[in-house]
């Protein structure tokens, strides 16, 4: 609704200050024209907003302007109180503040619609941590953070996957996302988006020199990039068919949910149903191995041998003498 957009373009202009027309149109999903006459009726209902043109320019409200807003509808009483992931809150040593955030807001509410927000809080919960996953390791944000919101540049001890020496890095960062559960920093390196797991950095000191982010790029777009290189990575991946008992197939449906793209239609009389998977690799096949003789790689042939040669170097790992004594029992003195 027309109303709605207007709404949040001032809010958005109280906010942030000057925008260009452009993002105002990005975020509200309108076209550029759309957004001036925008502004042209805001104006004429007594707002005082106006737009600059030029390679600097947007719109933006008449310094001091400002205006409280509390005609939330029930939807959106309900939307605030229910927030993801507690846990990214914890991380960040925001709990304290959002709990403290939400009574302000509970307050604030118009009256009718605070039992709502009340029972939504209560009735839905999200946790972004996946199933079987674990516990994850204890993360130090701090540093992170105080280079994120102080736009200052980083200096970095990073471990990567497989590597024993971690390796030093200065970034630029943009932000920090939490995606299922774990935390990544978004930063430039050398004028590049690189993403850097949290976990996995030994030592981090912020400098003394400011943040250096390319022009125009914020954490979303940076984000988006990265994210799209993981999950577009080159190559179709490798599709195999494997056959699951059927007693176990939710347990697998769950379980390889990534890895999983079509479960085949059957009678129902079979105690085995076919399904398909695709890896990026030939060697991520070894994945199934985890279920024991609950599922059946029937093809391709090449990912059939893959298997195989993992379980023979298992076998061979369990036939060799232990450095402690044979079969399992103590070494003879």
């Amino acid at each position: 609704m027309k109303s709605d957009r207007l709404l949040s373009i001032l809010l958005l202009l109280q906010t942030r200050g000057r925008v260009p027309a452009r993002e105002l149109a990005g975020r509200l999903e309108v076209s550029v024209r759309t957004i001036y006459r925008d502004v042209e009726a805001l104006s004429a209902s007594g707002v005082p907003v106006y737009a600059e043109r030029g390679r600097h320019g947007g719109i933006e409200l008449l310094a001091g302007f400002r205006t409280d807003v509390t005609g939330l509808t029930a939807d959106e009483s309900r939307a605030l109180f229910i927030l993801a992931a507690q846990g990214a809150h914890a991380a960040l040593g925001l709990d304290t503040a959002l709990g403290s955030a939400l009574r302000k807001v509970m307050a604030a509410l118009p009256a009718p619609h605070r039992p709502a927000a009340e029972v939504a809080s209560r009735r839905v919960l999200v946790d972004a941590t996946r199933w079987l996953s674990g516990p994850g390791p204890a993360v130090d944000l701090e540093v992170l953070q105080d280079a994120v919101f102080s736009d200052r540049r980083l200096r970095l001890r990073y471990r990567h996957s497989g590597d024993r020496e971690p390796s030093t890095y200065t970034v630029d960062p943009y932000g920090l996302v939490a995606k299922a559960g774990v935390w990544y920093l978004v930063a430039d390196r050398r004028g590049a988006p690189r993403l850097f797991r949290a976990d996995r950095v030994c030592s981090a000191r912020l400098l003394d020199d400011p943040v250096r982010r390319r022009p125009g790029v914020e954490l979303a777009d940076a984000w988006e990039v990265l994210r799209r290189q993981v999950e577009d990575r080159p190559g179709d991946g490798v599709d195999v068919t494997v056959r699951v008992r059927r007693e176990r197939l939710d347990m697998f449906r769950r379980m390889a949910a990534a890895q999983l793209t079509e479960v085949c239609d059957d009678d129902g009389a079979s105690d085995w149903v076919t399904a398909r998977m695709t890896y990026p690799v030939l060697r991520a096949v070894r994945q199934l191995l985890g279920f024991s003789d609950q599922v059946e790689l029937v093809g391709p042939p090449e990912a059939r041998a893959e298997l195989l040669r993992a379980v023979r170097s298992v076998t061979a790992l369990y036939e060799q003498p232990r450095p402690d004594g044979a079969d399992g029992g103590p070494a003879a003195g």
